[in-house]
């Protein structure tokens, strides 16, 4: 369900805000925040990414209490922590309070209010430019990053290729570069793996893809394995033994670029989360972010 609810019954005679914690909620009671950072969302930012918001479960009677901080105000102090790198009890006095701010980031994870809020702005963005909502091809490669400490033995690893004692960002993207899927690993899990549980859950997820680009870590059994079951077409791009330096290749150029606009969050420069999903929403917000601001720069031009 969007976040569009209908009804004009209010909790307080006093809104300073349209989004349903402060119209339903109790939002109403805490002080309000005026923008302070780069990473606080615009009026038309907000305007574009507000009608796109899940419905909280106790507006929609599934339980919880309702809210009690602004939703906007929760969004800026994310994109905050994210874009900066700080820890959560880093977090400046003018947002909500760090727990407040972590348990709605937590709670948003769990319950997978953030894939749904970046699924449902991918395919705004992708209808903006002239495409269809749901691709038809896809991208897929990854990524290792060193792990702080505090990334657990059981979910870090080392990667023989890259050299590198930490986890590792598998990625299927679109042939624009938005992202489709993210299975964060340990530094140790080969791509042939990664892609071999990764590509189900593709198929059944969007079951309109039928050709995959992918580079020279996804060769072997695993390309006739996913024509024969899964009627996917994997096509690998090989650099070439004669070049040296850096070259780009057709199509794999997509997802590293995806890479990149990844690292611009430095809370992404390295792993500093303990769990693997936790990496996994970061991600996901860092996309989102970036596709908020697409989108309202769209709306400015």
């Amino acid at each position: 369900m969007l976040y569009v609810v209908e009804g004009e019954d209010l909790n307080s005679s006093v809104v300073s805000c349209d989004c349903l914690a402060h119209r339903f909620g109790n939002a109403a009671d805490q002080p309000g925040r005026a923008p302070a950072y780069s990473t606080d969302l615009t009026d038309i930012e907000w305007r574009e990414i507000c009608p796109l918001l899940p419905v909280p479960g106790w507006l929609e009677g599934r339980g919880g209490r309702p809210e009690g901080y602004c939703h906007r105000q929760m969004l800026d102090a994310v994109f905050y922590v994210l874009d900066n790198g700080i820890k959560w009890r880093a977090m400046p006095v003018d947002f909500p309070v760090w727990d407040r701010v972590y348990a709605f980031f937590r709670r948003w994870r769990e319950a997978g209010l953030i894939a749904e809020l970046h699924d449902r702005l991918r395919g705004k963005v992708r209808e903006q430019t002239g495409r269809e909502a749901e691709p038809t091809a896809a991208v897929i490669d990854s990524q290792s990053v060193k792990a702080d400490a505090v990334v657990g033995a059981g979910s870090r690893g080392y990667d023989r290729g890259k050299k590198i004692n930490g986890r590792r960002r598998h990625l299927i993207c679109d042939t624009v570069g938005l992202l489709l899927m993210i299975n964060v690993t340990a530094g140790d899990v080969t791509d042939r793996q990664a892609a071999t549980d990764m590509l189900p859950a593709l198929r059944e997820r969007f079951p309109t893809i039928t050709k995959l680009w992918a580079d020279g870590g996804y060769t072997g059994t695993l390309i006739t394995w996913a024509l024969a079951v899964l009627h996917l077409v994997v096509t690998v791009i090989k650099r070439s033994d004669d070049t040296s330096g850096f070259v780009v290749l057709p199509r794999r150029w997509v997802v590293e670029r995806t890479f990149g606009w990844l690292m611009r969050s430095r809370r992404l420069a390295r792993d500093y989360e303990r769990r693997p999903d936790s990496s996994e929403a970061m991600i996901l917000w860092s996309m989102t972010m970036l596709m908020t601001r697409r989108l309202a720069a769209r709306a400015r031009a």
